[in-house]
């Protein structure tokens, strides 16, 4: 399948408009999305099956020579240059503008395909999930409830400009499971997801974690609260992911670097982790959720190592910010959506794995915890502190799990100290791709992180 069929009937709507427009502006790009999503759920309460639009419009970028505008509109088939022209008519400001230059471009006509390589029906799917859920169900009488879903996402998107026509169309697929687990006034939950570019292998490995995932939901129920504390810990992939994504994915965007906002652009060739550390972020780097050709500004996918060896290398960008630092944009300028300003976004951020294996990791510890699954985090780009929270934690006692599971676990401190306590970086790696990110409280678009366990010391609460 290339891309949406409606989006390739206006590319010459699009390039018509960039070439009048472009008679009165020295640059001019028009963005169009179409994205659709399907969602089948079998739940102990309920089951259903939706397929939603979930946007389908056009961007128009322009610069007259001082200053970039953008009109937005669900439709570009006669819309006239007046129109915009009318709307994006500024008034006089008392303020002083951005001294900026016209985006340069190359030469490039190309089309991108990522199809899912084993499509699944409505019925097949729906048919795995409730054979899932029943295992789960029957698992264990504390078990009270079982939600297993599929989500498959598909994303097409033209840009024209004067020297570039691009079209992109690519799917991602997310499979989950979430078991809530009841005794007497104890109420718990596990939460797993399984995530690919296959509709078959996604559903195969969520079925492939159904058992342990229901062992999980029932030892969550002697789960206790941890005491606080520094602690040797290690970190699964998720956590991991977590701390990156938190540590130096925020950190170094570098809108934030225009604005001031980030403490990390007075680090760029200094230490900033442990030698064992490698980061990369970028829509190329790994296949994962926010794997993309092209990002919102019609700049190519890249691969972008953030720390090599503990040493900040630099951060990532969309297209105006790097115009403005005088850098090069690094394919990360992505919108929620047609009607919302391209920002400086994370897409696959995660550490690079190292050359440990977990089972020595785990007997080097000798009192700490075996962190797992993300719950949530947040960070602070201009201080750098950093929370994230673990579903929960697995008690290590002289290199031996004791049995003891704490829930939920909170990791905090300063974003130095975490990284450069960093002794053991595994072998194994994933990058998960499952969830979506903000910008502050709003701004959300699908992004991934991971990478491999980690050991390190931590303040716990």
């Amino acid at each position: 399948m290339a891309c949406n069929s409606y989006l390739k009937e206006r590319m010459p709507d699009a390039k018509a408009l960039v070439e009048e427009l472009g008679k009165s502006f020295e640059y001019v790009s028009v963005l169009g999305s179409y994205n659709r999503t399907k969602q089948i759920t079998s739940g102990s309460r309920n089951t259903s099956v939706e397929e939603t639009e979930n946007e389908c419009g056009f961007v128009v970028r322009m610069f007259d020579g001082e200053h970039y505008s953008e009109y937005s509109a669900n439709d570009i088939r006669g819309l006239s240059v007046q129109t915009i022209l009318e709307a994006i008519e500024l008034p006089e400001l008392n303020q002083e503008f951005v001294d900026v230059k016209p985006l340069k471009e190359e030469e490039m006509v190309k089309s991108f395909v990522r199809e899912d390589a084993h499509p699944l029906g409505n019925e097949d799917v729906l048919s795995r999930l409730e054979a899932i859920r029943s295992f789960c169900e029957k698992y264990d009488e504390r078990i009270i409830n079982v939600n297993a879903g599929y989500t498959k996402r598909e994303v097409s998107k033209i840009f024209v400009s004067q020297k570039k026509c691009l079209d992109q169309y690519y799917t991602w697929i997310n499979a989950r499971l979430m078991i809530v687990s009841r005794e007497g006034e104890s109420i718990k939950r596990a939460y797993k997801t399984q995530n690919e570019a296959d509709s078959l292998q996604a559903l195969e490995e969520l079925d492939e974690i159904k058992e342990s995932t229901s062992k999980l939901a029932i030892d969550m129920l002697q789960a206790t609260a941890i005491e606080p504390g520094e602690y040797e810990i290690i970190t699964d992939p998720t956590i991991t992911g977590l701390i990156a994504h938190e540590a130096f994915g925020h950190g170094v965007e570098m809108d934030m670097f225009v604005k001031h906002r980030a403490k990390s652009v007075n680090y760029i060739g200094k230490k900033v982790a442990s030698e064992l550390i490698d980061m990369h972020d970028g829509a190329a780097a790994a296949l994962s959720a926010a794997s993309y050709f092209f990002d919102d500004d019609g700049v190519l996918a890249s691969d972008t190592t953030i720390i090599k060896n503990g040493i900040l290398q630099t951060g990532i960008s969309d297209a105006l910010s790097a115009l403005q630092l005088g850098t090069e944009p690094t394919g990360n300028g992505r919108r929620e959506s047609y009607k919302r300003k391209s920002y400086t976004r994370m897409t696959n951020t995660f550490f690079m794995p190292g050359d440990s294996k977990v089972s020595d990791m785990i007997h080097s510890i000798k009192h700490g915890y075996y962190l797992c699954d993300t719950d949530n985090g947040m960070e602070d780009p201009k201080n750098w502190q950093i929370q994230c929270t673990a579903a929960y934690g697995l008690e290590i006692r002289d290199g031996e799990f004791t049995g003891k599971i704490v829930a939920p676990v909170v990791i905090s401190g300063f974003v130095l100290d975490l990284l450069n306590s960093v002794s053991m970086v595994s072998d194994e790696f994933k990058v998960i791709g499952s969830g979506m990110c903000g910008k502050g409280h709003k701004e959300w678009v699908y992004v991934s992180d991971g990478g491999p366990y980690l050991k390190a010391r931590a303040k716990l609460g």
